[in-house]
C-alpha cells in the first residue's frame, strides 16, 4: 500500500518579523527564507465580498510593503495610541518608477479626504492623474 507521508510539523510556518525585499519592501516568500504568506487575488476578493475593508487595507499596506506605516503602527501599539492612517505602498512607488523609466509622465496629486481633521504628509495622500 502506498501512502503520502506529510507531517504537520514540516508544513507549519508562521512569521512575526523577518527579512524584506530591498526593491519592493515586501516580505520575502517561502518557508526557507522566513518569508510571509502570499495574499493573492482570490483572498482579496473574498475579504472585499465580506465587507472587511479595514482588514483588507491593513493586509495590503501595513502588513505588506508600507515601510513608514509599519514603523508608525509599531510605535502606536507601543504607546497605546490609535493606529495611524496607512500610507502609500512601496509597490505603487515601484510602479511609478517603472512607468517613468518607460518615459511616461506620472503626476501625483494631493487629495484631501472629506472630514480630515489635520493635513498629513503629502506623500501619503497621492493619486495618479
Amino acid at each position: 500500500i502506498l501512502k503520502l507521508i506529510h507531517l504537520v510539523e514540516d508544513k507549519v510556518h508562521a512569521r512575526s518579523t523577518g527579512p524584506y525585499s530591498l526593491i519592493t519592501r515586501q516580505p520575502l516568500g517561502g518557508k526557507a527564507l522566513f518569508g510571509g504568506q502570499r495574499f493573492g487575488e482570490m483572498e482579496v476578493w473574498a475579504l472585499e465580498g465580506y465587507g472587511a475593508a479595514y482588514t483588507l487595507q491593513e493586509m495590503l499596506t501595513v502588513k505588506s510593503d508600507d515601510f513608514t506605516g509599519r514603523t508608525k503602527m509599531y510605535e502606536a501599539i507601543i504607546k497605546g495610541d490609535f493606529p495611524p492612517q496607512p500610507g502609500v505602498p512601496e509597490s505603487f512607488k515601484v510602479l511609478v518608477k517603472e512607468l517613468q523609466a518607460l518615459a511616461l509622465e506620472v503626476d501625483l496629486l494631493n487629495t484631501e479626504r472629506p472630514g480630515a481633521s489635520k493635513p498629513e504628509e503629502s506623500a501619503e495622500k497621492t493619486a495618479v492623474k
